[in-house]
Formats: structure tokens, C-alpha cells, sequence
């Protein structure tokens, strides 16, 4: 029986939320959505970071860790906008290449003596 793309990665539509967001960012928009930029994006990077530590994929954890501190809303780095757009296209990147590559992990079948 095959399973659902979603119970294999499970943080793909979060992922491309982020990514498209992350995008989207490089227009000019109110200042209230670029906090609502941080609070989406810290939090998926946190459960994207969560559900590779599940996986046993320490660098997945490692690398969302780091963009969850940067996006971080409640402790924010202010940065200029030259600065942060770089930085939004390559998480965005980053948040693509996750929905697209980071799969869970197959699932031994054990055998029976």
C-alpha cells in the first residue's frame, strides 16, 4: 500500500508557504508584512527543524535551527533591506529544496524468526 506524499513530507505545503512568502518579500509591502514574514517563516523553519530531528537528519535541524534564530520575531536582527533580500531568496531556496528533498527516512520492514 503506498502512502500519501503528505505522511512522507509532511512539511512540504508549509515549506512552499514560507518560500513563496520569502519571495514575496522582495516587493515593497506594509511593514506588518514582513513581521507576519518572521512569525511564518521562524515557525515553519522550528517544525521543518522538528521533523528532521525525527528523521535523524542533523543537518536539516542544524540548518532551520539557524534560520528559525534569524527570522526569529521575538528577538528580531534588523537588517537593511539590500541585505535581507539575498537573504529571503536563499531561504526561500532553501525552504523549496526541503519540500522537494527531505523525505522521511524508508521504514525497515523487521523480520520475523
Amino acid at each position: 500500500m503506498s502512502k500519501s506524499i503528505f505522511k512522507k513530507q509532511p512539511h512540504m505545503i508549509p515549506s512552499l508557504i514560507a518560500a513563496l512568502m520569502l519571495l514575496g518579500a522582495l516587493a515593497r509591502w506594509p511593514y506588518g508584512y514582513y513581521q507576519l514574514l518572521r512569525w511564518v517563516t521562524c515557525g515553519v523553519a522550528v517544525y521543518v527543524a522538528y521533523t528532521a530531528y525525527n528523521w535523524q537528519k542533523m543537518w536539516a535541524v542544524w540548518l532551520f535551527g539557524f534560520v528559525a534564530v534569524l527570522f526569529n520575531p521575538l528577538i528580531p536582527i534588523r537588517l537593511s533591506r539590500e541585505i535581507w533580500q539575498p537573504i529571503n531568496v536563499i531561504c526561500a531556496l532553501l525552504f523549496g529544496a526541503s519540500a522537494v528533498f527531505l523525505k522521511k527516512p524508508a521504514e525497515q520492514k523487521q523480520q520475523r524468526e
